[in-house]
Order: C-alpha cells, then structure tokens, then sequence
C-alpha cells in the first residue's frame, strides 16, 4: 500500500513538473514596411525646367 502511495505521489509530481515551460514564447516582430512619397518631388523638375527655359529665352 505505501508503494502504491509512493508511486501515485511521484507520478502526481513528475506530471506538474513538466506540464509547461515558465519562459514566455518568444514571439517574431511584425515588421510593417511603408512606401514613402513626397508631394514636392513631382514638381521640382518641372519648376527647374521652366526656370532653365526662361533663363534661355532671356539671353538670346
């Protein structure tokens, strides 16, 4: 009877110990990736453009 015990006891035990790990789950980082833009960026060669042709236009 007392080994039965023994044996119910240390089964109870090693069944608790290695239920779960106590370490978090490591957890990969989202990365989100944006496409950035300037609104200026389309009319800066235009502008320069116009400024170059009128630069031309006055010294002839």
């Amino acid at each position: 009877m007392k080994k039965l015990a023994l044996a119910a006891v240390l089964t109870g035990a090693a069944t608790t110990a290695f239920a779960g790990n106590i370490a978090p789950a490591p957890v990969e980082p989202v990365v989100i990736v944006e496409d950035t833009s300037s609104s200026s960026a389309g009319i800066v060669v235009p502008i320069l453009a116009l400024i170059l042709l009128a630069a031309a236009a006055a010294s002839d």
